[in-house]
C-alpha cells in the first residue's frame, strides 16, 4: 500500500501565483492580486470564501512569487506572542507576509497589537476568513485592508488540480501506478463542490487505501471514489455567509416565480437541518410577497409550516414542498408591506399629527369639555355601516398608503372597494 508523508492536499499547494487554480477574477492577466504581485507593491488583504477555494494556497503563492517570508498563525488560538514573535522576525528581514487565519475572530488585544505593524508596513497581512467580512471582522481592520472574495472552484478546475497530482512525481501521486476511471475523477470533481482540498483528499484516500492488482495497478473506480468522498458534496455551517445567502436566494426565487430555484435552496436549508429557519422565512414570504393576491396561500403556508415543525424531519419535507410550489406559482403582490411601510416612515418622519377630536376617547369624566369624541359618526348606525368622515390626522388628510395590486381576484375586489368608499366620501 502507497505511503504519503503529508496530505496530498497540503503538499500539492502552489508555490507561484501562476499555480493556482481558478480566482481568474483576481490573479488572471490584468487583474489586481496579480497586478500586485507583478508589480511588487503588495497591500494587506483579507481574502474571503467557502473552505477549500484556496485561501491559504494564494497566501502561499504571492509568498512564493515575491520571495517574501510567510508565517501562519491563528487568530483564535495563536497569542499575542505569537504575533510578537512574527513583528520581530519583521524587523530583522525588513518585511514579512503574515497570513492570519480565522482573522474574523482577532480579538482587541492583538489588534492593537498588530496595526502599526500594518501602518509601517513591516508586515503584510493576508487574513482568511469564511464569513462575511464587512459584518464579523472590525472596522478598524477593515480599513487597512483590502477585502478579495474568492469563489469556489469549477468542476474544470477541480479536475485540472487532481490530474496535476496524479502526474506529479514529487509532490503528488505520480510514482504511484494508479490507474483512475474518468467516471471517478468526475465525480471527485463534482461532488466535492468546488472544494479542492476535499477533492484531494478523496483522491489521497482513494489511492492509500486501495491495494494493487496482480499487475501492480491501483486502480480507482467509481464505486472508490464515492466510497472515499462520502458525499462531501455539501456543507451548512448556519452561522456562516452561505447560510444567510441561501435564506435570501430561497425568498427571492419564491418571489419571482421560480419553483424549482425555490425547491433547491429549500433542500439546502433542510439538509442543513435549518427547519425553524426554513418555516419562519416561508412565513415571512408568504406574507411580503404574496399576500392580498392570494390570502388563502397565505393559510395554506402556515398550515404547512404547524404541520412540518409538528412532525419534524424527514417527513417535513412534504407539506414545505406543497407551500413552497404553491407560493411560488401564486400571483403576488407587497402592497401589504408597502403601505405599512410608508406609514411607518411618515411616524418616523414625525408625520403623524394629531388624532382628530371626534376619533379620541370619549369615555372618561371631562371628556366633553376637551372636545373629544364629539361629532364622531358611528358606521354601524348608517346603510351598508359606512359613513363619509376624516380619520387621517389634519396634515395627513386625503394621503394613501395603501395601493392595491391587480394580480389576484381578492386583491382586485379590495381596490374596487378602496375605489368605492373614496368616490362616495367625495360625494
Amino acid at each position: 500500500m502507497a505511503q504519503a508523508k503529508a496530505p496530498l492536499a497540503y503538499r500539492m499547494r502552489p508555490q507561484k501565483i501562476e499555480d493556482m487554480l481558478g480566482q481568474s477574477h483576481l490573479i488572471g492577466p490584468k487583474q489586481i492580486i496579480r497586478r500586485m504581485v507583478e508589480a511588487n507593491r503588495l497591500s494587506s488583504m483579507i481574502l474571503y470564501g467557502p473552505p477549500g477555494t484556496g485561501k491559504t494556497s494564494l497566501a502561499q503563492a504571492i509568498a512564493g512569487s515575491l520571495d517574501i517570508q510567510l508565517r501562519q498563525l491563528n487568530a483564535a488560538t495563536d497569542t499575542k506572542k505569537d504575533l510578537q514573535q512574527v513583528a520581530a522576525e519583521a524587523k530583522m528581514s525588513g518585511q514579512i507576509i503574515l497570513l492570519l487565519d480565522e482573522i474574523h475572530r482577532l480579538d482587541k488585544a492583538k489588534q492593537d497589537f498588530l496595526l502599526p505593524h500594518l501602518e509601517n508596513g513591516r508586515i503584510i497581512l493576508i487574513g482568511a476568513t469564511t464569513e462575511n467580512p464587512y459584518i464579523s471582522i472590525n472596522p478598524a481592520i477593515r480599513s487597512r485592508t483590502q477585502i478579495f472574495q474568492l469563489e469556489p472552484l469549477s468542476q474544470a478546475d477541480i479536475k485540472q488540480g487532481l490530474e496535476k497530482a496524479l502526474a506529479d512525481e514529487e509532490r503528488g501521486l505520480g510514482k504511484l501506478a494508479i490507474q483512475i476511471d474518468d467516471a471517478a475523477l468526475d465525480h471527485l470533481a463534482q461532488a466535492s463542490n468546488g472544494d479542492i482540498r476535499s477533492a484531494l483528499n478523496a483522491l489521497d484516500l482513494a489511492a492509500l487505501s486501495t491495494p494493487e492488482d496482480d499487475q501492480g495497478q491501483i486502480i480507482i473506480d467509481l464505486a472508490t471514489a464515492e466510497n472515499c468522498i462520502q458525499k462531501k458534496s455539501f456543507s451548512h455551517d448556519a452561522d456562516g455567509d452561505q447560510h444567510y445567502d441561501v435564506i435570501s436566494a430561497f425568498q427571492k426565487s419564491i418571489r419571482g416565480s421560480d419553483v424549482d430555484a425555490a425547491l433547491l435552496y429549500a433542500a439546502r436549508l433542510m439538509v442543513g437541518g435549518d427547519l425553524k429557519v426554513l418555516c419562519r422565512r416561508l412565513l415571512i414570504t408568504a406574507y411580503e410577497d404574496i399576500g392580498l393576491a392570494n390570502p388563502e396561500a397565505c393559510q395554506r403556508a402556515q398550515a404547512a409550516v404547524d404541520a412540518a415543525l409538528q412532525v419534524g424531519y424527514p417527513e417535513a419535507r412534504i407539506p414545505l414542498a406543497n407551500a413552497i410550489i404553491d407560493l411560488a406559482l401564486s400571483p403576488k403582490s407587497n402592497s401589504a408591506i408597502k403601505a405599512i411601510d410608508a406609514a411607518l416612515a411618515d411616524v418616523r418622519q414625525g408625520k403623524a399629527g394629531l388624532v382628530p377630536k371626534h376619533l379620541r376617547d370619549g369615555h372618561y369624566a371631562g371628556s366633553k369639555a376637551l372636545g373629544h369624541g364629539q361629532g364622531y359618526r358611528y358606521p354601524h348606525d348608517y346603510p351598508n355601516h359606512w359613513v363619509a368622515q376624516d380619520y387621517l390626522p389634519d396634515t395627513l388628510k386625503g394621503k394613501h398608503y395603501y395601493q392595491a395590486g391587480q394580480t389576484g381576484k381578492y386583491e382586485q375586489a379590495l381596490g374596487q372597494m378602496q375605489a368605492y368608499r373614496e368616490k362616495l366620501k367625495k360625494g
